[in-house]
């Protein structure tokens, strides 16, 4: 890259600190400690290494879901942000090739007749999603005969399932799995029905010059075991280091 990303403060953080949205409904990504009540985990501590980076200090602007953290960098509340890559989000960011890739599944009542991916999309499923997260974008589309319906997170989806409000839940594996660990009675489908590929993202008037020191800078903590790092340190299982941006996804 030709120009450090030290020298492109000003347009990674123009009030003098790096503005970090943080997206608490993916406990992949953040959590909030349950004693002292601060934020952590892998998003956390690339924010603190980019605003290290940029010689800035870094102020984490915490919210519930997904939408709410990308709506803050879209609308310049926030200098970066940590969200899964999806078209529905493109228009007023730029994003970075994903640094970790998550699985996408489905959880159902023990009692169901699903037993496969391929059989939730039929009539008469219901399909119960966190309203503006990756897989309810991603089914929104994808869904052709079973109805999405959207909850404001992720408890309430569970809450919707065990009420017979929803035959399915829709989300991230690996808290999926832990909800059927904790209640016998759910069941995980094998597999997943997509890939949720997490990356950084800027606002888009932010210029390409900081778009590309951004992107070399997932580019470098991937490479260097940061990411990696973080993940086992923060006891995150299941979530994988991204490819090096141009390698296929198969190929990693």
């Amino acid at each position: 890259m030709s120009v450090p990303i030290a020298a492109l403060a000003r347009a990674f953080a123009p009030d003098g600190r790096l503005r970090a949205s943080i997206n608490l409904g993916n406990p992949i990504l953040a959590h909030r400690d349950d004693v002292t009540g601060e934020a952590g985990g892998v998003s956390v501590d690339l924010a603190r290494a980019l605003g290290g980076e940029l010689g800035v200090a870094v102020e984490l602007i915490l919210f519930d879901k997904a939408a709410r953290s990308v709506d803050a960098v879209r609308g310049d509340q926030a200098d970066a942000g940590f969200f899964a890559v999806d078209p529905a989000r493109g228009e007023g960011l730029r994003f970075t090739a994903p640094y970790v890739l998550i699985e996408g599944s489905y959880l159902v009542q023990g009692g169901s007749v699903l037993r496969d991916n391929a059989e939730v999309d039929r009539p008469g499923i219901r399909v119960g999603v966190g309203r503006g997260s990756a897989y309810d974008l991603f089914l929104s589309r994808e869904l052709r005969a079973a109805q999405v319906e959207r909850l404001a997170n992720a408890p309430e989806v569970l809450q919707a399932l065990a009420a017979g409000q929803v035959e399915v839940a829709a989300g991230i594996r690996q808290l999926l799995a832990e909800w059927a660990g904790q209640d016998p009675s759910l069941r995980v489908l094998p597999g997943r029905f997509m890939v949720i590929e997490q990356a950084m993202a800027l606002p888009e008037g932010r210029g390409q010059e900081a778009a590309a020191a951004l992107t070399d800078f997932v580019e470098r903590m991937k490479a260097s075991g940061f990411v990696a790092e973080a993940l086992a340190r923060h006891g995150i299982e299941g979530a994988v280091v991204a490819a090096a941006a141009g390698m296929d996804l198969d190929a990693r």
